[in-house]
């Protein structure tokens, strides 16, 4: 599960990018390259590039004196990173997302965090196998993961016609997946910016993109141990897709979200004192008990 590699997007304002490069750059004991007047890239000790780039759909802002207040567009800050391993690399993220924080950076309802997940070893079979999996738990990851409204247009739930057409065609090749994908939008598809990537589970970048499946229903709060639980997740949620004979796209009736999340993050491997924290975290915002299906039984 955790051999999988991956990248990771922060998208953040509180600092601008310049400044959010100077820190990458410090912590790998490395020089910032500019690349013209928008972007930066910092090179680490395995030669590998770290991005710094402008975004256009970030609300740019500081604070001054404990207030926050609108900032020029030198603050929307996008970190791209290069390609991770878990066991390498999670506490190089999480300690450069310390020190982001420490020097101003923060998030706000128009930042996220975007994960792309390896195609390696994917068939269209463990894709669908993705695709029923999100779609079975679309609304209690929502939930769990306290998206903000106006950030679910760029990760919308799955659209419950695709899972439709997917589970009846059980595409048998990528070519025919990707037909399935597109089905009912006129533009290109060969466009970086498709309006089909604004969904949790998007499988633009996986067609046209980087060739990579992301998922994109992270808000961006800075806080090392929440990125480390997202992350853990994503890798969680694809050895599932990977492993599993078949998923089923049926939604499950939950009353007690915070035992379903619990016992659901056990069967996909995260157990034990190690992913505690990762747990908790993917339960904060749930209602009910984590150790009671039917509440505290009576003494």
């Amino acid at each position: 599960m955790f051999t999988t590699k991956f990248g990771i997007e922060i998208e953040l304002s509180g600092i601008d990018r310049k400044t959010a490069a100077q820190i990458i750059a410090d912590y790998f004991n490395t020089q910032v390259i500019e690349q013209g007047i928008r972007s930066f890239e910092v090179k680490d000790p395995d030669g590998r590039i770290w991005k710094i780039l402008y975004d256009g759909s970030i609300r740019c802002e500081r604070k001054v004196n404990g207030r926050t207040e609108n900032a020029s567009a030198d603050y929307a800050v996008e970190i791209v990173s290069p390609i991770l391993t878990y066991q390498a690399d999670i506490n190089k993220i999480q300690e450069i997302v310390r020190l982001l924080r420490k020097a101003g950076g923060f998030g706000n309802n128009t930042t996220g965090i975007h994960l792309h997940i390896d195609k390696k070893d994917h068939t269209p079979k463990t894709i669908r196998n993705f695709i029923n999996i999100i779609a079975s738990k679309n609304d209690l990851f929502y939930k769990a993961l306290a998206i903000e409204p106006n950030r679910a247009q760029y990760c919308k739930k799955i659209d419950q016609a695709l899972v439709e057409k997917v589970n009846a065609a059980k595409p048998q090749t990528f070519e025919a997946l990707e037909e399935i994908w597109y089905d009912g939008f006129a533009d290109r598809r060969e466009t970086k910016y498709h309006k089909s990537r604004y969904c949790f589970l998007n499988l633009h970048s996986l067609f046209h993109g980087c060739g990579t499946i992301e998922l994109r229903g992270f808000n961006s709060e800075l806080h090392a141990g929440k990125i480390r639980s997202y992350i853990v997740l994503a890798l969680a949620l694809n050895n599932q897709a990977l492993k599993q004979k078949y998923a089923s796209p049926k939604k499950n009736q939950e009353e007690n979200e915070r035992f379903a999340m619990r016992t659901y993050l056990n069967r996909i491997g995260l157990i034990g004192e190690e992913f505690k924290a990762c747990r908790e975290h993917l339960c904060t915002h749930l209602s009910g008990s984590a150790a009671w299906r039917y509440g505290k039984p009576n003494k």
